[in-house]
C-alpha cells in the first residue's frame, strides 16, 4: 500500500494540522498585538515576514529531533525538582509575555489622552520581527515535540506545520485589524498575553495547566466581548441615510 492510500497517514496529517492550528491561537494573538505597534504601512510586511521566518524556525526544529529530545534532559536541580532546557525556555518566554502584557495594558490605560503608550517612538521593525520569531519558537516547542511523537514520516509533520502557518498568515490581518479598531478587544488581547505567559511559566516550573482550560477561558472571554460589542452596536442604533449613526431620540414630553 502506498502512502497516498494509507488512511493512517491522512488521519495523522489531519490530526497534526488541527493541533498546530489550535496551538497557534496564542501565537496569532501575540503577532497581532506586536504588529499593531508598528506604523500602519509596515504592519502587513511585519506579519508576513515574521510568520515566514517563524515557519522556517519551526521546520528547523523539526529536523533537529535529537536536539529536541535533549531539551527534556534535566540540566540542574533546584526548588525540589529538576529543570531541563525546555523548562528554562518556557519560563523565560512566559515571563517575557507577562512583562509585555503588563506593559501594554499599563501603556494603553494610563499612557495618554487617547490610550497610547507613554513612549511615542515607533517600534523598530527588526525588533518586532525578532520578537515574533523568538516567541513562536517558545510557542511551538510543545507542538513540534508532540508532532514528532505522533507521526513517523517527516513530510507529514512538515505539511501540518506549513498548513497551520498558512492559516495563521491568512487570519493574522483580519485579527490584527479587529484588535486595532476596538480598544476593549485590545485590552482583552493583552490580558490573553498575561494568561498565556502565566501558563508557560507555570508549565516550565512543573505545574502543568492543560491547554484546554486556557482555551476555554479565552473562548469564554471572547464570547462575552462579542456580546458586549453587539450590545454597543445596538445602543448606537442603525446607520442613518448619509452613512453615519442614527442618534438616539429622547422624548420631550
Amino acid at each position: 500500500m502506498t502512502w497516498a492510500a494509507d488512511p493512517e497517514i491522512w488521519a495523522a496529517l489531519l490530526t497534526l494540522t488541527t493541533l498546530e492550528i489550535v496551538l497557534g491561537i496564542d501565537n496569532l494573538i501575540f503577532v497581532a498585538v506586536l504588529a499593531n505597534r508598528l506604523p500602519s504601512r509596515r504592519r502587513a510586511s511585519a506579519r508576513r515576514l515574521g510568520l515566514a521566518l517563524a515557519l522556517v524556525a519551526r521546520l528547523a526544529l523539526l529536523t533537529s529531533v535529537a536536539w529536541l529530545a535533549s531539551l527534556t534532559v534535566p540540566v540542574f536541580e533546584g526548588f525540589g525538582r529538576a529543570f531541563s532546557w525546555r523548562d528554562l525556555i518556557l519560563i523565560a518566554g512566559g515571563l517575557f509575555l507577562v512583562y509585555s502584557g503588563t506593559r501594554e495594558v499599563h501603556g494603553h490605560i494610563e499612557g495618554g489622552a487617547h490610550g497610547e503608550a507613554p513612549d511615542t517612538a515607533p517600534a523598530g521593525f527588526a525588533g518586532i520581527i525578532a520578537q515574533i520569531v523568538l516567541l513562536d519558537i517558545v510557542f511551538s516547542l510543545d507542538s513540534v515535540i508532540t508532532a514528532v511523537g505522533m507521526a513517523s514520516q517527516f513530510w507529514v509533520m512538515a505539511a501540518a506545520i506549513v498548513v497551520a502557518a498558512a492559516v495563521m498568515l491568512a487570519a493574522s490581518a483580519p485579527v490584527s485589524r479587529f484588535i486595532a479598531r476596538h480598544p476593549t478587544v485590545k485590552v482583552l488581547a493583552f490580558s490573553f498575553l498575561l494568561l498565556i505567559g502565566t501558563t508557560l511559566t507555570a508549565d516550565g516550573a512543573g505545574f502543568h495547566i492543560p491547554r484546554g482550560y486556557v482555551y476555554a477561558a479565552i473562548g469564554f472571554s471572547i464570547g462575552v466581548e462579542a456580546i458586549n460589542q453587539l450590545a454597543a452596536r445596538r445602543r448606537r442604533g442603525p446607520p442613518d441615510p448619509v452613512g453615519g449613526r442614527a442618534t438616539a431620540r429622547i422624548a420631550s414630553d
